[in-house]
């Protein structure tokens, strides 16, 4: 919320041009009732916002016990190794961009009204209401990722907030605002994104008639279906609005935020998460084929904006690219070899009768590491001896090989493994015969909203209780395992833990882990159970007759870190802003 973003936005209330983003009128200048006439300056106040989101890949798995990277620059590394503070190496904050989005946010919602999108009066109707439901559902987007970021107890002992910026600020604003309470913000989120779900369709899709709910605003489908159909599919919709709900609600639940003063309850995130899940069809809905929603024939069957069954919101496809490859492909294809999962995640792979590595009924043999396991773990993960079919490769990682670990500096493998998941093998980073290939980045995967849900029944109600739903936490987990090819028909390792919920705690916590590794969810998780941040990481040596434990890296977090800064310029600036304790 820094000053110079507020003048920047203060100078677009004086309408004067912004080239980045508006075409520029006469003289690069328009008055009030030319902006109100002007369709592009309008909807890009909203529509602007949509780069801003915080992408879903950031790799914050390097500052967790999943991973570790080979650039020692890395602000993540630098991060968990003790360098994080309030004024450097700080990459979660999200102060700046999402108050920056805000301001256009309000500043939309502060003429909305006036402004005229079409000189069919039903039509302009329908563009004021989805834009205005955008609007409502990006501001509470935003503020979720402020909260995720920001919250926490302060250093007057209380569980705050952020400072809740609901109308646009003038540079003459009072710009030193207090951070609301944590109950406070949790409040405002879910007002915006309700009102966002009931203005906007929970999916845009051409309709053979008027939804009942838009037939006030018109009955003419053909109108309906040029605003709200299928041309805007990838905008927000009321379905990603509500998944955001769900994902406040889990944050706000969940041991970290534990305060008198919170009054979210793990019942409230599983009824959040059960309006998702049975909007999609309830436990049978799982998509069976969503362990690998970036594979090739998903990726490259994805056309008009449409979803595959896995994906929730997405965002656009990306032609002619591999640069996520050029950063995570072993040396030998010609990569850097960046994200190098852990023998902590390897670990939790059970084996493909479903029990951990180390259960009595196993049968893991530490001779043969890779053998029968988990399903999931050859599919998200390169090890040694590893086959990769697009290439006729067989990986090997050993001390001689350019893929073995510590071979080429800030390309191999620190720990003995590449990340396999995300990636299109069938690209080529040879200078000589380069491939680019086209992808996608989701936004919200169904496979996420099942997993909140089993998470908070579990604690809601145990294992197998179902609440007020046709299913309980024990369903979904039973569903997520089949899917993955683990614990065959009867999964016993399942039963087991469904006598118990707090086996099954650690049991879903763990298919969280694994179903959503190097998707950026790691770190946040740690910190919401309040799990040990400075697990060391390890990793696999192969010496070409046995294998070898390794200690790769130690973290070096302080208590306090479980919440992230304010950050430091802006406390300095007001006085009214408490920092998280520890911070100061």
């Amino acid at each position: 919320m820094k000053k110079t973003i507020i003048l920047l936005m203060a100078s677009a209330l004086t309408l004067s041009g912004c080239d980045d983003l508006f075409e520029p009128a006469l003289e690069n200048h328009q008055q009030v009732e030319q902006m109100y006439e002007d369709q592009d300056f309008m909807m890009g106040l909203v529509h602007t916002v949509y780069s801003q989101i915080p992408g879903y890949y950031d790799n914050n798995e390097y500052g967790t016990d999943d991973a570790v990277t080979n650039q020692p620059s890395n602000t993540f590394l630098q991060m968990a190794t003790g360098a994080w503070t309030n004024t450097s190496y700080n990459p979660l904050s999200q102060w700046n961009n999402s108050y920056n989005a805000i301001q256009y946010i309000n500043l939309y919602l502060l003429h909305e009204q006036n402004a005229v999108y079409s000189d069919d009066a039903e039509m302009d109707a329908l563009f004021k209401q989805r834009l205005k439901g955008e609007a409502y559902a990006l501001r509470g987007i935003f503020y979720y990722y402020l909260m995720r970021a920001h919250a926490g107890v302060g250093t007057n002992g209380e569980l705050l907030g952020v400072p809740l910026v609901l109308d646009f600020q003038t540079a003459q604003a009072d710009f030193n605002q207090p951070r609301a309470s944590f109950q406070a913000c949790v409040d405002q989120i879910n007002k915006d994104l309700l009102l966002a779900e009931e203005l906007l369709p929970l999916e845009y899709q051409d309709e053979s008639s008027v939804p009942a709910k838009f037939q006030s605003l018109t009955t003419d489908v053909s109108k309906y279906n040029n605003v709200m159909g299928a041309k805007a599919r990838l905008l927000v919709n009321g379905l990603a609005a509500r998944a955001f709900r769900v994902r406040l609600a889990l944050m706000a639940a969940s041991p970290l935020y534990q305060d008198a003063s919170n009054t979210t309850t793990w019942a409230d995130a599983a009824d959040a998460a059960a309006e998702v899940l049975d909007y999609n069809g309830g436990v049978s809905a799982l998509a069976s084929d969503g362990v690998e929603y970036y594979s090739v024939a998903i990726t490259n069957g994805l056309a008009d904006g449409a979803n595959p069954a896995e994906i929730l919101w997405r965002e656009n496809i990306s032609n002619d690219q591999n640069s996520w490859e050029t950063d995570n492909f072993p040396p030998s294809l010609y990569g850097n070899g960046y994200m190098n999962p852990s023998q902590n995640l390897v670990d939790a792979f059970p084996m493909a009768n479903g029990y951990p590595i180390d259960h009595a009924s196993s049968g893991y043999n530490e001779a043969t590491p890779y053998a029968n396991r988990d399903p999931r773990f050859d599919k998200y993960i390169l090890h040694n001896g590893s086959t990769i079919t697009e290439k006729s490769v067989t990986l090997n990682i050993t001390s001689g090989n350019a893929d073995g670990i510590n071979v080429t500096e800030n390309r191999s493998t620190r720990t003995g493994y590449y990340m396999r998941k995300r990636l299109r093998w069938d690209v080529n980073l040879d200078p000589a015969a380069g491939v680019t290939q086209r992808r996608y980045a989701p936004r919200v995967r169904y496979t996420e909203m099942y997993l909140d849900y089993a998470e908070a029944a579990n604690e809601a109600w145990g294992p197998k209780a179902t609440g007020s739903h046709a299913y309980s936490a024990y369903d979904v987990i039973k569903a997520i395992r089949q899917r993955a090819g683990v614990g065959g028909t009867d999964d016993p390792y399942l039963e087991e833990c469904a006598a118990d919920q707090a086996a099954m705690r650690e049991l879903i916590r763990n298919e969280r882990r694994l179903e959503l590794c190097f998707e950026s969810f790691r770190f946040w998780d740690v910190r919401r159970w309040k799990l040990d941040l400075n697990e060391p990481v390890y990793g696999m040596q192969w010496n070409g007759s046995s294998y070898d434990r390794i200690l790769v890296e130690e973290r070096s977090y302080e208590d306090y870190m479980y919440f992230s800064p304010i950050p430091n310029s802006e406390t300095l600036k007001y006085s009214n802003l408490i920092q998280n304790e520890g911070w100061d």
